[in-house]
């Protein structure tokens, strides 16, 4: 289950990062008309970045007390 946690939380921080730090999803919502949604973008990514990063710490944590690193 570590495993899946760490993938999931290292897959979803990444994602998010790049949606935070990058006019990606700007671009991407001006182009397919939906600008009126990006005053929202921080009060959604921000903490799904949190999320993230917690569910990739408490993962890394929870493997290396379990004895799985390599």
């Amino acid at each position: 289950m570590n495993k899946s946690l760490l993938r999931t939380g290292l897959i979803g921080t990444a994602i998010t990062a790049l949606c935070c730090f990058t006019p990606l999803l700007v671009v991407l919502l001006s182009a397919i008309g939906l600008a009126g949604v990006i005053g929202w973008l921080d009060v959604v990514l921000l903490p799904a970045l949190g999320l993230f990063i917690a569910i990739t710490v408490y993962a890394l944590i929870a493997r290396t007390t379990s004895g799985d690193a390599p």
